[in-house]
């Protein structure tokens, strides 16, 4: 495939974020092994840069990420793509305003997701983050976008950016690879926290309204604003 200056610029500096960004995966302690994957969206083109299949952590230099087109198909690279590349691809197909995806098997979201049960907002965090309860999406196979049908359907109208896909695991979605691959810390932090809550006791939710302002001064006031 032909790439005009541009997007290969633009790939060459995805390859370089998306490894770097694998990284944060493992020091957060979201994924064992070689489990687990980042993607992100190449502007301008139909094609994403996604880790290779089975290979290890300490082995993810830019030169192995590889770039597939939005149904999945290898377009550039040394390596198989990640088996869950399918799931991506739906997702970017789907949502275009969704530039980065990340999935982990983190501890504490995955046995929420084991439970098929929804993470619910008792944290002002959550409210930040997610601005409501954490969903639950349907169980599906891998090997085809089953998983990126669920990701997407149970995702449209939701603020959260993190599903919990069932008996599976944490798919998050961000405007870029980086607020995805926050998105699935802070999935994995609250998942603990509200396990580590429920222990004591029951929880106790957070009022909508209060949710819903605590979910627009994150969105729109927090920071540096620039």
């Amino acid at each position: 495939m032909t790439m005009d200056g541009s997007i290969a610029a633009e790939i060459t500096r995805l390859r370089a974020e998306v490894a770097r960004l694998h990284s944060e995966l493992t020091r957060w302690g979201l994924v064992v092994w070689t489990a687990g994957n980042v993607s992100a969206r190449v502007p301008g083109a139909d094609l994403l840069v996604i880790k290779p299949s089975g290979v290890s952590y300490e082995d993810l230099t830019p030169e192995a990420m590889v770039v597939t087109d939005l149904e999945g198909n290898l377009v550039e690279g040394d390596f198989a793509p990640s088996s869950d590349t399918f799931a991506h691809a739906y997702v970017y197909r789907h949502m275009p305003q969704v530039g980065g995806v990340v999935h982990t098997h983190s501890t504490y979201a995955t046995a929420w997701a084991a439970r098929r049960e929804p993470i619910p907002c008792v944290l002002t965090m959550m409210g930040d983050e997610f601005g409501g309860d954490i969903p639950v999406g349907p169980f599906a196979l891998i090997g085809d976008d089953s998983i990126g049908r669920g990701i997407v359907d149970t995702l449209t109208g939701s603020r959260s950016p993190a599903v919990l896909m069932a008996n599976h695991g944490v798919f998050t979605i961000g405007k870029d690879a980086r607020s995805a691959v926050k998105a699935a810390a802070m999935c994995e932090e609250v998942a603990k926290t509200v396990h580590v809550a429920r222990q004591l006791g029951d929880p106790v939710p957070i009022d909508q309204t209060d949710i819903d302002c605590l979910y627009d001064r994150y969105t729109n006031v927090y920071g540096q604003g620039i």
